[in-house]
């Protein structure tokens, strides 16, 4: 009896490693079993998109694998961010999102999702500071005059829409600065032709759109909204050299899998996204874009959304901001 127990354990095993084979395959062959789904937060031409789509012949060159863009907008991001979170965690469906990604579980009462459990971080993407700007015909030529002003007489702000960073950086300095400055949310692109034409007197803009105004003479840079300055703008100063030690908000981008994908499989695309990045041609189109990225793990983008998440859920909170 013991001779057949034996042989039947014997079975067992080769029957249990012949299961698990198949899966070890397909996670040393990945990308290459099948097409892999880049589904992108956002609609075609949205920064979102041009950044996924920067990368993906890129990928392949160095993966051997095909990756295809598949826009999935709406909701802020959600629909994209719900379809990801059902999709097999097998490495053929990745999430390419926004910083609202951190943001929407506290802005939309039914996001859907936690940040933190129901996706793996891949890499932190390509980032860009915003910049506050003025109206030239505005008496404010600094930060620290639009702070003085705005504690004496009533403001108003551009954003690029409710929940945006170019919103909530806005908010922040509101309640360090403790001043009140009314928000008027525009469309992104049409917050910098508001206050270009005085309908408002501030706005909070990403920086493509706004180097040629302010070149131009049409907007007043105050301060970028990072802790660094901005190689597009190097004369403007930093937020932090105002005395905002903790500020260092950007717009960024990230890649995410579905919780419970392969750790192989993240190591591996991290490793790839990075020797994409880092390509001359790449940095170059995003320094075009204003945006600037640096090597970084899986890890590093996890310990980095786990600081991201709660600050932007405290400035929700604080500012009462609300989805429409």
């Amino acid at each position: 009896m013991a001779g057949l127990s034996t042989v039947v354990k014997n079975i067992l095993f080769v029957l249990v490693g012949v299961a698990v084979l198949p899966s070890a395959i397909a996670q040393t062959d990945w990308p290459k079993a099948k097409p892999v789904s880049l589904v992108v937060a956002f609609g075609p031409g949205a920064s979102t998109d041009i950044v996924a789509r920067n990368l993906t012949q890129r990928l392949t060159d160095l993966t051997g694998g095909t990756f295809v863009v598949e826009n999935k907008g709406g909701a802020g991001g959600n629909i994209a961010t719900s379809q990801v979170k059902r999709a097999a965690p097998d490495g053929y469906t990745v999430l390419v999102h926004s910083v609202a990604f951190a943001v929407n579980p506290s802005l939309y009462p039914n996001a859907g999702y936690d940040a933190l459990k129901d996706f793996v971080p891949i890499i932190l993407g390509p980032k860009t500071p915003n910049i506050f700007t003025a109206n030239p015909g505005v008496a404010i030529k600094t930060l620290p005059e639009l702070v003085e002003m705005a504690k004496k007489s009533p403001l108003n702000y551009a954003s690029s829409g409710i929940g945006t960073t170019t919103h909530l950086s806005m908010e922040r300095l509101k309640t360090i600065a403790k001043i009140d400055i009314v928000h008027a949310p525009y469309q992104p692109a049409t917050a910098i032709t508001a206050v270009v034409a005085g309908h408002t007197q501030i706005a909070t803009t990403s920086m493509p759109p706004a180097v040629p105004m302010i070149k131009a003479g049409k907007l007043i840079p105050l301060a970028v909204t990072s802790s660094k300055r901005s190689p597009l703008l190097p004369d403007v100063p930093s937020i932090t050299e105002f005395g905002y030690k903790d500020f260092d908000d950007y717009t960024w981008f990230g890649f995410f899998f579905p919780a419970g994908t392969p750790q192989v499989i993240v190591d591996k695309f991290n490793t790839a996204l990075n020797q994409a990045m880092e390509t001359p041609e790449i940095t170059e189109r995003f320094a075009q874009l204003g945006m600037s990225s640096s090597n970084n793990s899986a890890a590093d983008f996890r310990k980095f959304l786990q600081a991201e998440v709660p600050k932007w859920a405290a400035v929700v909170k604080s500012s009462g901001a609300k989805a429409e």
